[in-house]
């Protein structure tokens, strides 16, 4: 399973992509392949402010539902309205097709917690 060394990880498996003062944010390689073949993603309206570690969404696979916690806080600026024709996308290409929203940072010290790839590499192996 990859692991892109660029991204931030949040306990929830949120990846974060920093682009200046805005991130990309969607799920890990590891959380899709935990849910299984994903039929159904929900994600917020561009101009929402999310919290950090508060819900923002949901994936549903044929197993379950699961919400999608936000890794920061900000403001919704876009979303990857190609996944709700392609949900298959969060299993196919979770880090590139996959990405879910992006978010203005309203505190950009929030990216000082999440974790390195390594870091959720650990994690991720208990």
């Amino acid at each position: 399973m990859s692991t892109p060394a660029e991204l931030r990880y949040s306990e929830e498996h949120e990846w974060v992509k920093t682009e200046g003062e805005k991130v990309r944010v969607g799920i890990t390689e590891f959380a899709q392949s935990e849910l299984g073949d994903i039929v159904f993603v929900e994600l917020p309206e561009v101009g929402d402010t999310v919290t950090a570690d508060e819900p923002f969404g949901s994936v549903e696979s044929v197993k379950t539902v699961s919400e999608l916690y936000a890794p920061v806080s900000g403001t919704v600026v876009e979303v990857n309205e190609d996944l709700g024709d392609n949900p298959e996308y969060v299993n196919e290409s979770p880090y590139e097709k996959a990405w879910m929203v992006v978010i203005e940072l309203s505190d950009a010290s929030e990216l000082d917690k999440l974790m390195t790839a390594e870091q959720y590499d650990e994690m991720t192996k208990e």
